[in-house]
């Protein structure tokens, strides 16, 4: 069955608000999981009122996000989407997790830069 993603970005990387976002993908998958559509839509400002109606009408089945408020993340399951929240990470490193069905909330996909720090 093919779904429809908005995964919330800020630059290259997982908006880390949902109610701060300004910047959506919006991506279209069908039965193999390849990308049918992709759009990114820039907002004229951050709501979240304004983004949960969008979501709403644009008709999307899951969403991808960094934080988001109780209050919103209850109102998106409850018009019955899944929601990935506490995603933190490169916008090119969810992708392929959102495509093969492999993303969890909570998942955080930046590099350790391997510093390390002296104990004092």
């Amino acid at each position: 069955m093919s779904r429809k993603t908005l995964i919330t970005i800020s630059g290259d990387n997982v908006a880390p608000r949902f109610d701060m976002t300004t910047e959506i993908v919006i991506i279209q998958l069908n039965d193999d999981g390849d990308i049918t559509d992709e759009r990114t839509i820039v907002l004229q400002h951050s709501s979240p009122e304004d983004l949960c109606q969008l979501i709403v009408s644009e008709e999307v089945q899951v969403v991808v996000c960094g934080g988001i408020e109780e209050e919103y993340y209850q109102y998106l399951t409850w018009k019955k989407l899944e929601v990935f929240d506490c995603v933190v990470g490169p916008y090119n490193k969810v992708l392929p997790r959102v495509k093969n069905d492999s993303l969890e909330s909570g998942l955080i996909l930046f590099e350790r830069t391997g510093r390390t720090v002296d104990a004092v």
